[in-house]
């Protein structure tokens, strides 16, 4: 491991600044570089421990008749308490994994990881703290599926992809399926909701890509502080 590259992996998880650079030495560590693609399926038994340095990792599952909910996603600086969970576990993976643009990570040898575990509090305190946020981020995810009606939803979701700068001439780019996946539910049934948007005059659709023409109305619908 050279200094720059260290240097470059205490950025984005300062964790690791307890591990002296000698340390990383011969051990099997690497960082490697993933294209767009399906990385993991479930039941998968890891041998390396993996960290995103750069990128985005969508975490999601699939029911048995084929609808696709995502879970999170894993962005620089983070891991999926999911894979760290089937380390700790020695259990299979309870997920499924896609990278969805190019994406780092720097990837541990399990017997290693495990070891830095034992041996570096501040290693183990991140990996804990991160369990937590997974844990409410997740637990609010199913509150959302299983309390709030679908235009309250798909309105968080749009202002939740944009910002307050966005406007029409700046456009969302996202498919009726791809919002559906985010919310776990069927795409005809988001369809029906933004033509009812774009029929109320807040939005605006195009092929693959949705203009906000109204964004108070629908941050007033999904009750934004």
């Amino acid at each position: 491991m050279d200094p720059e590259k260290f240097a470059n992996i205490v950025s984005k998880f300062p964790c690791f600044s307890v591990v002296p650079l000698e340390k990383w030495q011969n051990t099997g560590a690497s960082i490697i570089s993933l294209s767009a693609q399906p990385v993991l399926k479930e039941g998968h038994i890891f041998e390396h421990a993996s960290f995103v340095l750069r990128g985005s990792v969508r975490i999601y599952k699939i029911s048995p008749s084929g609808k696709e909910l995502t879970l999170y996603r894993v962005k620089s600086g983070e891991v999926c308490v999911i894979m760290m969970a089937s380390i700790l576990g020695e259990t299979g993976y309870e997920a499924l994994a896609e990278t969805e643009e190019e994406t780092e990570l720097l990837v541990l040898p399990v017997a290693l990881f495990k070891h830095w575990m034992d041996i570096y509090k501040e290693l183990n305190q991140f990996i804990y703290r991160l369990f937590i946020k997974r844990m409410i981020s997740v637990t609010s995810l199913i509150e959302d599926i299983t309390f709030l009606p679908m235009d309250r939803r798909v309105a968080e979701l749009l202002l939740r992809k944009t910002n307050t700068n966005t406007n029409s001439e700046a456009p969302l780019y996202a498919t009726h399926e791809a919002l559906s996946l985010e919310l776990g539910t069927a795409r005809e049934v988001v369809s029906r909701v933004l033509k009812e948007f774009e029929r109320l005059g807040w939005i605006q659709l195009g092929r693959g890509k949705i203009y906000l023409l109204q964004r108070f109305e629908l941050e007033q619908l999904a009750q934004v502080k």
